[in-house]
């Protein structure tokens, strides 16, 4: 064989590499080209020059690698498996724009080619997204704000700088935070660089409400935790958090332990040669992937509803601790009855109204949400894994916030029992009135360097963003989010009668394609439940 030497011959050679690697893995591994602008460009270059490619053609070739993308679904999920990720999408995250190893800006002639492809094809995959660096062109940033503004979710939209900053604290070199990127979701790695295996879901209400039971899950009865005490007898907001993060770290310790042991079978069980062999260091190793050969080596715990637990703790805060407006016996006895009746009905009203909510740059409520990802990132962060790394966190759920609310009481906040807890960042549903703005004000005061990826989902409807007005107020809100220190945050761009309709009569929309959380999805391919929540997000405007 010969190596490549055209832009066609480039993109094939891709192709077959991801053919070799997710058949060798399996079907639905996030396997990411990275910068394929970045990678293509030389070539593009030299073709058109030598007069054997123009643009429309170049443009061709890789909507036909769409079409491959697109063409390679995941395998059948069932039961739990389902529930934590209903998609049948493959995750592989093609990043674009961004910067050069060098540091320069990374947009070239390739990177609007992709916007473009993008733009045509209207795939759920490849799962496509933009890297906006401080050096990002104007042009380049309005050119995938009008993509997105098509309505069906991609590109997501990243901070160069912030994933350099995220893989430099967790000890790359610069170049190679440089040449690194978002995969899957959301969650940063350097490709060809790094192992990275996301390891599961850690439902953070949940673990408050063991905390109000004393260490027991009220709905099995069982005692999962630890006695951290009757929350009856807490002298205060102090000794509650206090038990909370206690329980956290309980659980933690518990995950930590089993996912290693997981490991070890892994790396002992199941090599991958071949993915041993596209990744640096393996070989001068002698190590496989899966047993600690690659450069670098994460392992990561994905954080889920950050938003419902800082709404939960906030409520009581206030309400029973600081203003006293209810007993905690009063508030255990509501959640208990899921606050129906007259009685906690009229107490729901109240803590939903007269709680700080996160979302809506409050300081009151986004100081406890810092509390909250800091006692799970400071639990979880450093642990040493089995392949010569160690553990961080991101904070993503792929749909599982939707599975775990079905397995989580009511909140004292007012959220109900069985129904979805907040995804990724986002606020729970509802929760921010104050506009976009709030939002990422809120959400930025997170420490987004120390996690390995955050994910953020708003909602506009069309009318907020027509014309130009509108795409340049979307572009300074992706801007402005990014200089405040976030590191990812998607759309999706539709009004809620278009789908209440798509609900009640999916034959009508059957193109109807939505942002969920790390990816896109068919509408008519989404669970009820699923949909509900979608309808259910904040509509935003300007």
């Amino acid at each position: 064989t010969e190596r490549p030497r055209t832009f066609w011959q480039w993109i094939q050679r891709y192709w077959f590499i991801h053919l070799a690697i997710t058949s060798e893995t399996n079907p639905w591994d996030a396997y990411t080209p990275g910068r394929l602008d970045q990678h293509l460009i030389d070539h593009y270059r030299a073709d058109v020059a030598s007069g054997a490619l123009d643009r429309d053609r170049a443009l061709e070739l890789l909507e036909c690698l769409w079409v491959k993308f697109n063409n390679q679904p995941a395998p059948p999920k069932v039961g739990v498996t389902l529930k934590e990720s209903g998609t049948y999408s493959d995750f592989a995250n093609i990043n674009t724009g961004g910067i050069t190893p060098e540091g320069a800006d990374g947009v070239n002639e390739v990177s609007y080619l992709i916007l473009d492809c993008m733009d045509e094809m209207m795939f759920i995959q490849p799962n496509s997204n933009v890297q906006i660096s401080r050096k990002t062109p104007r042009r380049f940033l309005l050119r995938a704000c009008e993509v997105a503004r098509a309505g069906w979710g991609q590109p997501a939209f990243y901070s160069t700088e912030e994933i350099v900053d995220e893989l430099l604290a967790a000890g790359k070199s610069l170049a190679d935070a440089r040449r690194g990127g978002a995969s899957g979701c959301v969650e940063t790695g350097c490709w060809g660089y790094e192992a990275y295996p996301l390891t599961g879901y850690f439902n953070l209400p949940k673990i408050l409400e063991v905390t109000l039971h004393n260490g027991v899950d009220p709905r099995t009865g069982r005692l999962i935790g630890l006695k951290t005490g009757d929350p009856r007898e807490f002298s205060g907001y102090d000794e509650l958090f206090d038990a909370y993060c206690a329980q956290m770290r309980h659980f933690i310790d518990i995950k930590v332990r089993g996912s290693n042991i997981n490991t070890q079978l892994c790396a002992r069980l199941n090599p991958v040669p071949f993915m041993s062999i596209m990744t640096e260091d393996c070989i001068a190793r002698g190590q496989d992937y899966n047993a600690g050969g690659a450069r670098y080596n994460t392992t990561y715990l994905q954080g889920v509803g950050i938003g419902s637990i800082t709404d939960a703790l906030a409520s009581l805060r206030i309400n029973v601790f600081d203003e006293r407006r209810v007993s905690m016996g009063e508030m255990l006895d509501a959640l208990e009855a899921n606050f129906e009746g007259e009685r906690f009905a009229a107490l729901r009203g109240m803590v939903t109204r007269r709680t700080p909510k996160y979302g809506n740059d409050d300081d009151y409520a986004d100081d406890i949400m810092r509390a909250v990802f800091a006692c799970f990132r400071d639990a979880v962060t450093g642990r040493p894994n089995m392949r010569r790394g160690e553990w961080r966190v991101d904070m993503l759920p792929t749909t599982c916030h939707i599975y775990f609310g079905e397995v989580t009481g009511a909140s004292p906040s007012g959220r109900l029992a069985g129904e979805p807890v907040s995804d990724g960042i986002s606020p729970e549903r509802g929760a921010d009135v104050n506009g976009p703005t709030a939002v990422i004000a809120s959400c930025a005061k997170m420490d987004h360097a120390s996690t390995g990826g955050t994910l953020l989902n708003q909602k506009f409807a069309p009318a907020a963003i027509e014309g130009e007005r509108g795409l340049s107020n979307l572009a300074d809100l992706v801007r402005t989010y990014f200089d405040m220190g976030g590191h990812h945050i998607q759309f999706n761009i539709i009004d809620r009668a278009t789908l209440l309709d798509a609900r009640e009569h999916p034959e009508n929309h059957r193109d109807l394609i939505v942002r969920v959380a790390g990816f896109s999805e068919k509408w008519c391919n989404l669970g009820r439940e699923l949909q509900d929540e979608i309808i259910n997000r904040t509509e935003q405007a300007f």
